[in-house]
C-alpha cells in the first residue's frame, strides 16, 4: 500500500515566511502536483522534468492573471530548490 505523497514534508526545508504564504506555497505545489500528474503520469516532484513544469506554466496558467502567475513562479522556484535543480522559468 502506498502512502499518499507529502508536498507539506518535501517543501518544509525550503519554506519560509509567514503561515499564510508557506500555506499558499503548499496548496499551490498540491495543484502542481495533481495536473502534472493527471497529464504525464508523474506522481512526485522527483520524477519531473523541466518540461512537466513548463508545461503547467505555458497550458494551465496561461489564461490566469499575471498576479496569479508570478505566485505560482514562485512556488515553482521553491520546487526547483528544493529538486536542486538550476530551471529558470520567465514570467
Amino acid at each position: 500500500m502506498n502512502k499518499p505523497f507529502d508536498m507539506e514534508l518535501f517543501l518544509s526545508g525550503v519554506l519560509s515566511g509567514s503561515h499564510a504564504t508557506r500555506q499558499r506555497h503548499i496548496r499551490q505545489a498540491k495543484i502542481i502536483q495533481a495536473e502534472i500528474a493527471v497529464r504525464w503520469q508523474r506522481e512526485t516532484p522527483w520524477v519531473w522534468q523541466r518540461k512537466h513544469v513548463a508545461w503547467f506554466l505555458d497550458h494551465r496558467m496561461s489564461k490566469r492573471s499575471e498576479e496569479t502567475r508570478y505566485y505560482y513562479v514562485l512556488t515553482v522556484r521553491l520546487l526547483a530548490r528544493r529538486l536542486e535543480k538550476s530551471w529558470v522559468f520567465n514570467l
